[in-house]
């Protein structure tokens, strides 16, 4: 079904999940885009958007290192155990943390668990950022797998739980970024 639908949608306002891309080369292909990587961090990148800083991604611990620790906050502190997020996009105009976990899946395995834990970790992820004023948006990006009528409650839970979901493609007004007008 939204295979169908991707050809209707415009590409220079979604990211495209397919194959092993990731996150800052989807970006760094939109035009008015560019994406450095931070010196002396592993996984982590400024955005630029026709020049100007726009935004911050990270993944894993460098959400940490780069968000976190320059700003005296120490995980403990605040919860038990560390998240370590697939994709983290801080866009600095509205001081939002999006979260971005990228569930493909074909087989039936342990991913149809992870999709009920979005509460906590969305919650959590908040906790963690409340004290330096960060809002948090968390959202999966998920396979065509996850569109079988099986799946239906967990997806009606997650909206419930003001987490999100998209199938193969993240739009970019839902990140607040910006696009360029042709």
């Amino acid at each position: 079904m939204i295979k169908e639908w991707k050809w209707w949608w415009n590409t220079k306002t979604w990211l495209h999940f397919e194959g092993k891309v990731s996150f800052e080369q989807l970006l760094s292909n939109l035009d008015g885009y560019k994406v450095e990587k931070k010196e002396h961090f592993k996984e982590a990148f400024n955005v630029y958007f026709d020049w100007n800083k726009i935004a911050e991604t990270y993944k894993k611990h460098d959400l940490y290192k780069w968000l976190l620790i320059p700003k005296w906050i120490d995980f403990k502190w605040i919860i038990s155990k560390k998240l370590l997020p697939d994709n983290a996009i801080y866009v600095i105009s509205n001081d939002t943390l999006f979260i971005i976990e990228i569930k493909y899946q074909q087989v039936a395995w342990s991913v149809d668990e992870k999709l009920q834990t979005c509460d906590f970790k969305n919650k959590q992820y908040r906790r963690l950022l409340k004290p330096i004023w960060i809002d948090v948006r968390y959202c999966y990006i998920l396979s065509d797998w996850f569109m079988k009528p099986e799946y239906k409650d967990v997806l009606n839970y997650i909206q419930a739980m003001d987490c999100h979901y998209f199938f193969w493609e993240l739009p970019l007004d839902f990140l607040w970024l910006p696009t360029k007008n042709h």
